[in-house]
């Protein structure tokens, strides 16, 4: 989009938002090394704020290898650790429970739970444009 992404700005107005409220959760976009603009990445936002991170693991084929070496990347920073959520984005995932087992073993820190699969979103008839529901929910 052509726009310049800087940490200083985010950085302040996160602490705005941090005095006026008990609570500020800071959604990461695209993964954890997502470049955010010539020099610094969604790492570094995470490292400048140093807020505990939790871990979104996109459960199918390679999320072992995504989440251990995302994970020895924030220990490597020294962040702190929050934990972990399991997001089945692939319904036809293979042995999806051997591989839960297997982050359950290797991550650091807890499960926070395991979000199961959601067909495709859809806007109700009649709802705002930017409301989107899963089809479970939508009728």
């Amino acid at each position: 989009a052509g726009v310049s992404i800087d940490l200083a700005v985010i950085a302040s107005a996160y602490a705005r938002l941090a005095a006026r409220a008990d609570v500020v959760v800071v959604e990461g976009a695209g993964g954890w090394r997502v470049p955010l603009n010539e020099g610094e990445d969604m790492a570094g936002l995470a490292q400048r704020l140093a807020l505990p991170v939790v871990l979104v693991v996109g459960l199918r084929l390679g999320c072992l290898n995504h989440a251990l070496l995302t994970a020895e990347s924030i220990a490597n920073r020294r962040l702190p650790w929050a934990g972990w959520v399991g997001n089945q984005i692939d319904p036809a995932m293979a042995c999806p429970t051997e591989n839960l087992a297997a982050l359950h073993a290797r991550l650091p820190g807890p499960c926070l739970g395991v979000q199961p699969f959601l067909a495709a979103p859809e806007r109700p008839e009649g709802a705002p444009s930017w409301l989107m529901l899963p089809k479970e929910l939508a009728s």
